[in-house]
């Protein structure tokens, strides 16, 4: 599968960590990037997703921001959350520069109060949430051969990627359910799809995430709630060595050379897009997927075929 792209790497600058009652400021109370929301308000415009309020989690790394961008420039008004304030500042504000209407605030998604207090807040400020997107950094190990990873650095991923997204799933499900429509988006690399060396802990923390996604689709379809996926894996735009570094150690290779042999690889002799993320993303929140729920949408340029 992907090789030194795991999805959740380019999403977010910093790995989430266990919940901690002092680290994370209080997300009612985080400064935003513009100004307050007035209760009742949505986004202007129109769009595919116009009306609708979503909140994008990791949503100042390059994956989040980009996601925000397009959810906004199709009508939605959205809430970016996420551990590290600049860069979501810096999100925010490029989408209020373009038109758009845009919130940050700081806060971990393993954390679950958290993550609760916020969504609480995005729901009074609007009256509802329509989409919810994770796209935080799992802290995925790769480059390493099994027989010599600690359990620490097998299970971190499959730990912070299920955590962070059960919690963020279980928050938005509850309200969408009360509502009885909405959206639930989760994003992959593909991986726990084959199997490959040097892979680490991406196929399993893959294969968690899919599985409780699939497991949550069934329980709340009926609630008028859909759950649908993304595959795909070195995105162009998205990575670094600083980022390939944190997945693959002191070995990684620089992000060009990544970039080259996940496009040799791949069906379309080519990596991914941001706007084939992003507009893979709008579809499947938009009411054209409404037929849509408990699958995933291939987006690897046929670096996994199913």
């Amino acid at each position: 599968m992907a090789a030194m792209s795991t999805p959740s790497s380019p999403s977010s600058p910093s790995t989430p960590s266990r919940p901690s009652a002092t680290s994370v400021p209080s997300p009612t109370s985080a400064t935003p990037a513009t100004s307050a929301v007035p209760a009742g308000s949505a986004a202007s415009g129109g769009g595919l997703l116009a009306g609708r309020t979503a909140v994008i989690y990791g949503g100042g790394g390059s994956l989040g921001a980009a996601v925000g961008a397009e959810f906004a420039r199709q009508g939605a008004l959205v809430f970016l959350a996420g551990r590290t304030r600049g860069p979501l500042e810096e999100a925010a504000a490029a989408i209020t520069a373009a038109g758009g209407r845009a919130e940050a605030a700081v806060l971990d998604a393993l954390d679950e109060q958290a993550v609760e207090d916020h969504l609480a807040g995005v729901v009074e400020a609007t009256g509802r949430v329509d989409i919810s997107f994770n796209l935080v950094t799992r802290g995925d190990v790769q480059g390493v051969p099994l027989l010599a990873m600690t359990p620490d650095d097998l299970l971190r991923a499959v730990d912070n990627g299920l955590r962070s997204t059960f919690l963020t799933a279980r928050a938005a499900a509850r309200r969408m359910s009360e509502q009885g429509a909405g959206v639930i988006l989760h994003l992959n690399s593909g991986s726990a799809q084959g199997a490959m060396p040097g892979m680490g802990s991406t196929g399993p923390a893959d294969a968690a995430v899919e599985t409780f996604m699939r497991y949550l689709a069934a329980e709340i379809g009926a609630a008028g709630v859909r759950v649908c996926g993304i595959w795909t894996a070195g995105v162009a735009g998205t990575l670094t060595k600083e980022k390939l570094a944190k997945v693959a150690g002191a070995h990684a290779p620089d992000p060009e050379a990544a970039l080259a042999g996940i496009a040799s690889m791949s069906a379309l002799h080519r990596t991914p897009t941001l706007a084939d993320v992003t507009g893979a993303a709008v579809f499947l929140a938009s009411d054209h997927a409404s037929g849509l729920t408990g699958t995933v949408v291939n987006v690897t340029a046929g670096l996994v075929l199913r």
